[in-house]
């Protein structure tokens, strides 16, 4: 089964990536995205609601410590993958998952206890200010969490955020039953609720309108794992709205590697809670990368965990430039590189196991998550 894992993660590789021009464009790759179906589902017993809220997760597994872990076991990954879902009622069920490789022919188409500043040097993130650019495309799909995270909307009713946002790795937090997302909005000085502004109804300043989830869902791999080892792989969750929310979303997409990046650079944009109120945008190069996982040092604080990264590259299909989601900023590591502490913010990388995963729990329909 070990070889068979292993196929699973090299047949998911990366179609056209390399330029074949001196005019190329940093063009999203082709991906062979495996499919990711449920098997079973199990009721389980309600649960307690009882975990404290961490807005960030720190691991002492490091780029060379995921790098010299043995690959997964084809069941092991199965079970990574399959998942948890918790619903508004209060109500869980855990869902068994099965992992097929289609051919395209068949488809068509992880320290000492430190300050975690998250900060290198000089303070390079911007406030986002004003309805114009904070109700716009893309800085409008970051949302926030009541559980204090941040989130993106992927879909008409669905958000990507990080499971420890939901999730301790033991049990669910206090706040995830009733949990809710908010979307900035303006506040109009005469205190009207309609979407015509006027010169008499200029808005003063940004205010959240809450909407309530209807289910969550969180993969086993990160409640098993408590996030010291194999767990920090699996920091992603998807919630669903309990109704659309109307506004542009973005993609998701699969992570391709760092040397392919733009510039080598991510992007991603969060309510850090040192700023209260304010989104916070920032951008950095990746320093290092695992299957699983990308190092970067870009300046973030807690609270800015669950946003989605992203990288604007060229959509050959579509003969145009397009955002997508490549991964979810998971928080803080202090690691020890040969003795030495050193710090890097860390994201959770889509790879084409979690796109087919995310994309099966958006659609519902594997058909539709065959192009990653």
């Amino acid at each position: 089964m070990a070889g068979l894992s292993t196929l699973i993660l090299l047949l998911c590789a990366a179609k056209d990536v390399m330029p074949s021009s001196s005019h190329w464009k940093p063009t999203w790759p082709s991906y062979r995205v495996p499919v990711i179906l449920p098997q079973s589902t199990l009721n389980l017993d309600k649960p307690q609601f009882n975990a404290e809220a961490r807005l960030e997760v720190v691991s002492p597994c490091g780029p060379a410590c995921h790098k010299s872990s043995p690959l997964p076991t084809y069941e092991e990954v199965k079970n990574y993958l399959s998942y948890e879902t918790l619903y508004a009622n209060g109500s869980l069920t855990e869902t068994e998952v099965g992992i097929y490789i289609l051919s395209n022919s068949g488809d068509g188409s992880q320290g000492k206890s430190r300050t975690k500043r998250q900060i290198y040097g000089y303070d390079s993130r911007f406030s986002i200010f004003g309805k114009d650019f904070l109700l716009n495309y893309p800085f409008s799909t970051s949302v926030k969490l009541s559980t204090g995270c941040t989130g993106t909307l992927v879909a008409e009713k669905h958000v990507l955020t990080a499971a420890h946002c939901i999730h301790d790795g033991k049990s669910y937090v206090k706040g995830a039953q009733k949990l809710r997302v908010g979307f900035l909005k303006p506040k109009l000085k005469d205190g009207s609720k309609g979407a015509n502004i006027t010169n008499s109804a200029i808005p003063e300043k940004m205010k959240f309108q809450w909407i309530r989830v209807k289910r969550t869902h969180v993969p086993k791999g990160w409640i098993k794992g408590n996030a010291n080892d194999i767990g920090m792989d699996y920091d992603y969750a998807l919630l669903e709205l309990k109704k659309p929310h109307k506004r542009k979303f973005m993609k998701i997409g699969v992570s391709p590697p760092a040397r392919h990046l733009p510039g080598g650079r991510i992007h991603f944009s969060g309510y850090d809670n040192d700023r209260p109120g304010n989104l916070v945008y920032r951008f950095c190069d990746v320093k290092d990368e695992t299957y699983d996982l990308l190092y970067q040092q870009c300046d973030a604080q807690p609270g800015a965990s669950g946003s989605g990264v992203y990288v604007r590259m060229w959509k050959r299909q579509n003969h145009k430039w397009e955002r997508k989601i490549i991964g979810i900023f998971s928080g803080h590591q202090w690691v020890d590189m040969n003795g030495t502490p050193q710090d890097f913010n860390v994201a959770v990388r889509i790879t084409p196991l979690k796109y087919a995963q995310i994309c099966y729990w958006i659609k519902g329909n594997y058909l539709d998550c065959r192009e990653g």
